[in-house]
């Protein structure tokens, strides 16, 4: 009980829920609630992942599997020749609890981001690549990852703030995608945190939005409630 005491009046206290959403908490095991929630601590928008027409299932749910697992919450997709379809055994879940936004084509992805603010960078060897290491992270960034085969379109590559590369010391000159998202993230996650701070991670209210998110996919019970009108939330 006094684990449950604790969690609850934690989620209260920093405005993650209401009194209102207390039917809502009280239906889960208070060490769920207290994992979402640590969770939700590390999560961020500041960096985000742009995929372009990755069509292969396996690769699709691998870049998912690996922006939960550094903590992006954003990604957004582009569908190629194949329909979006991640491997269900490859994402292991992770592929609900992140935001997943699909853009009709390339050009709108891309302006979309950058009128938010973000820095748009495709995955591209190039002359002028910038090498994963010493990209600038001072402001929110996309990183773009494009098809398996054709990599990047040449039409992102007009339209993005730059291109960046990461060092290979092998005869072999390319990575297989999510592999090179992988190893993208790990880099720039790590870098973003240091350089930002706070201003890294969620802020308040979008904590609270996301938190009751998690909560109302998690649970078919708590669907129930909520499409019976006994709690007052709207799922998405």
């Amino acid at each position: 009980m006094k684990k449950e005491t604790d969690i609850i009046t934690q989620l209260l206290n920093e405005g993650l829920l209401t009194q209102k959403e207390l039917p809502v908490v009280e239906t889960y095991r208070p060490e769920r609630l207290k994992r979402m929630y640590e969770v939700l601590q590390q999560r961020t928008r500041y960096i985000s992942v742009l995929m372009e027409a990755v069509d292969d299932g396996h690769n699709q749910a691998a870049i998912l599997r690996s922006a939960d697992a550094f903590g992006i919450q954003n990604v957004s997709i582009v569908t190629g020749r194949a329909v979006f379809n991640p491997n269900r055994k490859v994402t292991q879940g992770a592929h609900k609890w992140l935001t997943l936004e699909h853009y009709p084509d390339t050009f709108t992805a891309i302006r979309e981001a950058q009128r938010k603010g973000y820095q748009v960078l495709a995955s591209h060897l190039s002359a002028e690549a910038v090498p994963i290491s010493e990209v600038d992270l001072s402001r929110p960034t996309v990183f773009l990852f494009g098809n398996e085969h054709d990599g990047v379109s040449p039409e992102a590559l007009k339209i993005a703030d730059g291109n960046f590369v990461i060092p290979m010391y092998g005869f072999v000159q390319s990575f297989n995608v999510s592999v090179a998202c992988a190893i993208t993230l790990s880099e720039v996650t790590q870098r973003a945190r240091k350089l930002k701070g706070k201003d890294y991670f969620l802020t308040n209210e979008e904590k609270r939005e996301l938190y009751l998110h998690w909560l109302a996919i998690s649970s078919a019970r708590v669907r129930r409630m909520i499409e019976a009108g006994v709690v007052d939330y709207q799922l998405s």
